[in-house]
């Protein structure tokens, strides 16, 4: 098993960047491709507008015909987070605009994902005139040519990527569908239907609507705490445009504006929204609602961020919060399982990994095999596929890949290349879903083994740590800590930033059995420094007292008692003989 190596990233500065009055800082923004101080203004001023997104001026209108008749529109979502978000801010939204929908989601275990036959005959029950899908639909060719035939109207609002032949949709909104010059291609599905209200209410402003109803015109922006968190829950990448969204939605937070199901969801997750971060966001709100869709049903979340009562919207998160707990003693179980699973492959018994994982038990979870497939790929850094049993004849499986390998595009080939080996399948580059026969298990593994082998370059499959370099003695401040925290929001393709240096542990205490608390001497001045390393091999570090380390690391803002100090969070430890720039 190849250890990870600790790699600096490349100092792009020179390169017409007008970003040099505070070195470390350019630095940190060129690498990730800010090169003007223009980019960092997130200002909602500097949204992209709708007009630019294809099909969103005909899904307004399409909207606005419905409202205009008085028609029934049924908005259809997806079970994690990005789709709770999702329906919540388009059923919001209309309320603003004076005129209410009903939401359908697809239990996953019932009904599987995206507007399908099936869940199309259960919206019979709500004779809708008007589809609105929201993070689905672009796969739904089925489920759309159902619809269209009882006489229906589709519009389908997505982020996915397509497949060659597009769905029979009235109107399709996608900024990844082909014809699309929308500049950010990133946008969350919840991204989506939100640049899609915005055309609506441009639409109505236009028709008169809300002088005729008596109602104000809705300022969208107290919308974009729902933005925001769908945004972050679902990884997209947080280019500039999203970054906007995102710090918006962050900063109305921040200031105590939010709906009382997310007030909720930070009390029971015990975060303060005066320091929110997207962080926050993504590893303490997310996983809560996610959780509800991936045990019982999402509606528990919509229902929490739907609700206009605090008291309501408390009871709906600490049910959230339990199904959160029930999810991670399943995942620790199943992760137990697969370590077996693993130590058992010929491949891991001979010390050599294979291009890609592939794992599957009867018992385990479907609904908790897409965060397995993640720690397995973050342990081992090759693409994973983790299998759960969906009915007597299929395997269900959930896909996390590693930079580089398009996982989405691997299954294409594959299932091209194997007629009938993969049922059904879709996503992104770096997760998706799939499904498969049961008999057919074996040969999958062995197809996606030899795709990978034969097209991916080896160095791929090396892991990488990267850092933004060295940090000065000076440059360990608090101030320097609290400047990083206004360059956020980090996330995905924007990383949270990262350095590197050698230390010597001078104290050690083991917290909780897992956590690891130092007092580090900075090598080059002696500098001390106070650090953590969270769920760590403890007996590593017991075993390096007094040793010389070097530690990938970010700077910490750590608060206790109303005092801030300087804090190191420890992402990774490589002993000084096994790295070389």
């Amino acid at each position: 098993m190849s250890k990870p190596l600790i790699q600096r990233r490349l100092d792009p500065l020179g390169a017409g960047s007008d970003l040099h009055e505070r070195a470390l800082f350019a630095r940190i923004l060129a690498s990730r491709g800010v090169c003007s101080s223009d980019e960092l203004d997130l200002g909602f001023g500097g949204l992209l507008p709708p007009s630019g997104l294809l099909g969103a001026r005909d899904a307004a209108a399409l909207i606005a015909s419905a409202m205009s008749r008085n028609q029934r529109i049924l908005v259809v979502g997806d079970f994690d987070a990005d789709g709770a978000t999702s329906v919540t801010l388009f059923v919001s939204c209309m309320r603003a605009f004076g005129y209410e929908v009903q939401y359908l989601v697809p239990n996953r275990f019932d009904y599987g994902y995206g507007l399908t036959p099936e869940i199309v005959e259960v919206a019979t029950q709500y004779a809708p005139d008007l589809i609105v899908t929201v993070d689905n639909g672009i796969a739904s060719h089925a489920g759309i040519d159902l619809a269209k035939a009882k006489g229906w109207q589709v519009l389908v609002t997505d982020h996915h990527l397509p497949a060659e032949t597009l769905p029979n949709a009235d109107v399709i909104v996608n900024p990844n569908q082909p014809d699309c010059a929308f500049q950010s291609k990133a946008l969350a599905g919840v991204g989506v239907i939100f640049y899609v209200l915005l055309a609506l209410r441009a639409f109505l402003r236009d028709q008169g609507w809300f002088e005729a109803k008596g109602i104000v015109e809705p300022n969208l922006a107290e919308f974009l705490d729902l933005v925001a968190l769908g945004s972050v829950a679902d990884v997209v990448p947080l280019d500039r445009n999203n970054r906007i969204l995102v710090e918006q939605g962050l900063r109305r937070m921040r200031s105590g504006i939010m709906r009382p199901g997310i007030q909720a969801l930070l009390e029971v997750a015990n975060k303060s929204w005066r320091t929110l971060v997207a962080q926050d966001l993504g590893f303490a709100l997310g996983p809560r609602i996610n959780a509800a869709g991936r045990l019982d049903d999402i509606s528990v979340g919509i229902r929490c961020l739907l609700s206009r009562d605090l008291f309501e919207a408390r009871e709906l998160a600490n049910r959230l919060d339990e199904f959160n707990r029930e999810r991670r003693l399943i995942e620790q179980t199943m992760k137990a399982d697969a370590q077996v699973l693993l130590a058992q492959l010929p491949a891991f018994e001979a010390g050599k990994l294979p291009a890609a994982i592939t794992l599957y038990d009867a018992s385990w979870h479907q609904g908790v095999v897409g965060i397995l497939a993640s720690r397995i790929k973050e342990q081992y850094h090759r693409p994973v596929i983790v299998f759960a049993n969906d009915g007597e004849q299929y395997l269900k499986g959930s896909a996390r890949s590693i930079e580089g390998v398009h996982i989405r595009d691997v299954l294409d080939s594959i299932a091209t290349m194997n007629p009938g080996l993969i049922s059904k399948f879709g996503g992104h580059a770096m997760a998706a879903g799939l499904t498969i026969p049961a008999s057919a298990l074996e040969a999958f593994g062995q197809a996606l083994d030899n795709f990978l082998e034969d097209n991916t370059p080896p160095e791929l499959f090396y892991p990488v740590k990267l850092s933004d370099g060295a940090l000065s003695e000076s440059e360990f401040s608090l101030s320097v800590a609290q400047e990083l925290r206004v360059l956020q929001p980090w996330g995905q393709q924007f990383p949270e930033p990262l350095f590197d240096n050698e230390f010597r542990i001078v104290e050690l205490r083991i917290l909780s059995g897992q956590h690891a608390k130092m007092r580090l001497e900075l090598a080059s001045s002696n500098a001390m420094l106070d650090a953590i390393a969270f769920n760590v091999d403890v007996d590593f570090y017991q075993a390096n007292l007094g040793q010389t380390l070097r530690f990938l690391y970010r700077l910490d803002v750590n608060e206790f008692r109303g005092l801030e100090s300087l804090q190191l969070i420890i992402e990774y430890a490589e002993r000084p003989l096994e790295h070389s720039l």
